[in-house]
């Protein structure tokens, strides 16, 4: 079992290792996102090939869940640096824009379903679950617990994390440029330093404590992503504590090395979990579920510009905010790109906290309603 172990840690080495090359072709380009995007995309390469060195045959699930823990506990520890009361100021000067475009991005996704569910063979309440923006992580295990289909739920929702990650960071690395304003709610600000010294590396070991305190927390309330959602509100806490009662804000050694490795992680987190038994019989499901995500995104990134052109939130960091994919991707992207990282996260976790909650629910009520007709009728 030990060698077992030992064998696995090294197989998940080398496959990030090669996956990170991707990332590092990519980043010489100069894109901000590039080591998450050319991870993601090499990942999704080498897992899809299976070469000898990479057949996980005990496990088919890709690399292990946790180096997207770490990943995402990096994350979380960067984004707790920027944490704020400049957020509650943003949702309370836009709370109805906000509202609705959460809402918006919600009735879109089931508008996605609907259409999933009517040309092709997936019933209701799998297309349903499949095209609702709530992670590759939660989404397919929900949809088992109410006996949806966990295979193409995964599929949907990987193509369009895909999607997500493989354009809207693009989108928004392009967009820096022509927006001014990109640094709203101190991002950017977070009080770091690259040069190790016995004084910040205490503080930086004191803010792994608050985010694994943060984790627990959100492990037990069930927040989303809790290594990252946790671990943010851990290490925030951390940071406004230790700043009340020692009167300055203390410096973290925190190079930016630490966010590549994240993205590296994440990317080859997402990438590993691509295999060929997922698309085998699935061209229809497939077919639909990549022109139903491109229409998402497409719709999102319409309203973002809406939502920047009439609010003071920069495009990129609206774009970020209300894209359809997860708190972790979103949030590495924001790190990279230095957008509004406390706002992105925030609107990520409200519309999945509203997801959910509100719609598994719904899902098997209306899943009901089909049921008890004939299965030649439609209700749409």
């Amino acid at each position: 079992m030990k060698n077992f172990k030992q064998y696995r840690l090294l197989q998940n080495g080398l496959f990030i290792m090669a996956s990170s090359t991707g990332g590092y072709l990519l980043s010489l380009t100069g894109m901000s996102i590039a080591w998450m995007v050319g991870t993601l995309i090499m990942a999704g390469i080498l897992s899809f090939w299976q070469p000898q060195w990479f057949q996980m045959k005990e496990n088919n699930k890709g690399v292990h869940p946790y180096w997207r823990y770490i990943g995402q506990a990096i994350i979380g520890i960067e984004l707790g640096q920027k944490m704020n009361m400049s957020v509650i100021a943003i949702f309370e000067n836009n709370a109805v824009i906000i509202t609705v475009m959460l809402l918006f991005s919600i009735i879109l996704s089931l508008l996605c379903g609907i259409v999933l569910w009517r040309f092709s063979k997936a019933d209701i309440l799998t297309s349903l679950f499949s095209t609702t923006p709530g992670g590759i992580s939660a989404m397919p295990s929900i949809a088992e617990e109410v006996g949806a289909n966990t295979v193409t739920v995964s599929l949907v929702q990987m193509l369009r994390i895909f999607l997500v990650v493989g354009t809207v960071p693009i989108l928004a690395s392009s967009s820096l440029s022509a927006d001014n304003s990109v640094n709203f709610s101190a991002a950017g600000v977070s009080p770091i330093t690259s040069i190790l010294e016995w004084g910040s590396a205490s503080w930086t070991a004191v803010l792994i404590l608050g985010s694994g305190a943060g984790y627990l927390l959100g492990k037990k309330i069930k927040l989303p992503a809790p290594w990252l959602v946790g671990g943010m509100i851990g290490v925030s806490s951390v940071q406004m504590l230790g700043s009340f009662i020692h009167g300055n804000t203390f410096l973290a050694w925190w190079p930016h090395w630490f966010i590549v490795l994240a993205q590296v992680f994440i990317g080859s987190s997402i990438g590993s979990k691509l295999n060929k038994k997922m698309f085998i019989g699935s061209k229809n499901i497939i077919l639909l579920g990549s022109m139903t995500s491109a229409g998402m995104i497409s719709a999102m990134a319409v309203c973002a510009w809406g939502v920047s052109e009439f609010t003071q939130i920069p495009f990129v960091t609206a774009l970020l905010a209300f894209a359809p994919g997860g708190v972790a991707e979103m949030a590495t992207a924001s790190a990279a790109l230095h957008a509004g990282s406390d706002f992105v996260v925030a609107v990520q976790v409200m519309r999945l906290i509203s997801i959910f909650i509100l719609l598994p629910p719904f899902f098997r009520l209306l899943n009901r309603q089909v049921v008890t007709k004939a299965p030649s009728q439609k209700i749409f």
